[in-house]
């Protein structure tokens, strides 16, 4: 006898909670990993969690899932869901066959060599050596594209990577984004260095107390409008915001005694991830539906706090005062013009994640280009450390002296994340367009800033964005929210209108 829609749909449903309960035990196991869970304890916590994963991906491939997916898919049937069941089936079917596509022999091959590649990843940055590493990768290289011959791919084989991360973006696409956005960026970056200006930035390296680095950050959370009673702030050596469940969204940050800006901007940055998973539709609970629609769009909310917000002269002159407060010694005699002209200073650097908001997408680029390259055939594993130095000197107009800080310094390779980098300029694009669309609608929105009424901000992201989840696709949410598709125009004015006053070109 065969099983109603609606049958069908609550069996899926109930199945999905499940995979959520798995997901969110997992998630906690490794967030206690990261955050200064007993060193004795790692190999025990491994098992666990590879029992949980093993578990896992037995429930996300199960032969009844399978059954489901098929039922729902049928044109007629889908056609009749509701727009949320639309979207679970979408998204389940999305997972399903990111995974059962590759035989189980193979997939868990795959873990095991990305598992060694990432120890051997840190061996070979720590002695600055990539020919150490080169084996490892050049496997990961060959099990990805044998992978997409798996999926399947359109125009390119690199789309099959993109859309993992930012569904339905392509290569076509995202050269069209690129290209226009490199040309400005790197005259931009020319124009900067060739002034002659430079903002003090030895205000920022000083002295600063860790215990009052972690009041600043707590401080800081709370004006952006982080529910402390869903979530909580925590150290680790590389910051990370992790979601356990749609009412535990746990930020880190790292502080450094001689540097206020790892915990200062870390902290809002993971916070803006968090306000993102602590507004979504709490029905969404327990399906696909209940996170963020693509790391680009998620990119775009953290970096948007972090330094549309964070770094913008509005916030500081309504948050000067707290920073003041807790480090007079440091800040009271600076005005706070200088302080905010500090914290957006730029000079091209050789690392990513240190990199200022004006240069960050052109290490991106450089990341993107090689990737494509290596995935279309067009460049050899062996060859990449001299390309890398090529597109740096090309783009940046600076050379690494050694593989450690150059082609080694990213983890992302050994662990397999090809087509990742990109969601992080992809961020910064969504953002600025967003930026653009909160100013025409909300008029008055940088006084409110400056008062200290985040909430204006919050409840426009919420609103336009947050509550949707995975409901909608990046594209669906960009042409909602600004009425156009991404445009790359509105990163590259938003790069003049801050940056062209601060050094006076």
């Amino acid at each position: 006898m065969t099983q109603s829609v609606a049958d069908v749909i609550a069996k899926l449903r109930e199945h999905l909670k499940k995979i959520s309960h798995y997901q969110e035990a997992v998630a906690l196991l490794e967030w206690d990993a990261r955050t200064g869970a007993p060193r004795k304890g790692a190999g025990l916590r491994a098992q666990t969690i590879g029992t949980l994963a093993a578990e896992l991906f037995r429930l996300q491939t199960a032969p009844e899932l399978a059954e489901w997916l098929e039922r729902l898919t049928e044109p007629a049937v889908y056609a009749e869901l509701s727009q949320v069941d639309q979207a679970i089936v979408r998204e389940t079917k999305r997972d399903y066959d990111l995974l059962a596509k590759i035989p189980a022999d193979r997939f868990a091959a795959y873990k095991v060599l990305t598992s060694e590649a990432q120890s051997v990843w840190e061996e070979a940055k720590a002695a600055s050596d990539f020919a150490r590493f080169a084996p490892y990768l050049e496997q990961i290289v060959a099990m990805k594209l044998e992978f997409i011959d798996h999926w399947g791919y359109g125009e390119h084989k690199y789309d099959a990577l993109l859309d993992q991360y930012e569904p339905g973006m392509t290569v076509r696409r995202l050269d069209e984004l690129f290209g226009a956005l490199r040309t400005h960026t790197v005259a931009l970056v020319q124009e900067i260095v060739q002034c002659g200006r430079k903002p003090d930035t030895g205000i920022l390296a000083r002295p600063f107390d860790v215990g009052q680095q972690r009041a600043l950050s707590i401080a800081m959370l709370q004006r952006i409008g982080y529910d402390f009673e869903a979530g909580r702030l925590d150290e680790t050596v590389h910051p990370f915001m992790t979601t356990i469940n749609r009412y535990d969204n746990r930020v880190t940050t790292k502080f450094v005694p001689d540097d206020l800006r790892p915990s200062l901007f870390g902290t809002i940055h993971e916070g803006g991830h968090a306000l993102y998973e602590q507004a979504i539709d709490p029905s969404f609970i327990g399906t696909p539906l209940a996170t963020g629609t693509s790391m680009g769009i998620h990119e775009s909310q953290s970096r948007f706090y972090e330094n549309m917000i964070g770094r913008s002269l509005p916030f500081w002159e309504g948050a000067y005062g707290e920073l003041v407060r807790l480090f007079p010694a440091q800040f009271a005699d600076v005005p706070v013009y200088d302080f905010y002209c500090a914290i957006n200073a730029v000079e091209p650097s050789l690392i990513r994640i240190e990199a200022d908001e004006v240069t960050y997408n052109l290490h991106i680029m450089v990341r993107y280009d090689l990737e494509k390259a290596l995935i279309e055939g067009d460049l050899r594993v062996a060859d990449l450390p001299e390309a890398w130095r090529a597109k740096m000197q090309e783009y940046l107009g600076i050379v690494p002296p050694n593989d450690a800080l150059g082609v080694l310094q990213d983890v992302h390779w050994s662990g397999g994340d090809f087509g990742y980098f990109p969601s992080y300029a992809l961020g910064n694009l969504y953002a600025a367009q967003f930026r653009a669309t909160l100013q025409r609608e909300v008029p008055g929105v940088w006084e409110e800033v400056r008062r200290g009424n985040l909430g204006v901000v919050k409840a426009w992201l919420n609103e336009k964005i947050h509550r949707f989840g995975k409901l909608l696709t990046p594209g669906d949410i960009v042409q909602q929210v600004t009425g156009e598709p991404l445009d790359a125009r509105y990163w590259t004015a938003y790069l003049d209108e801050k940056y062209r006053p601060i050094y006076g070109i």
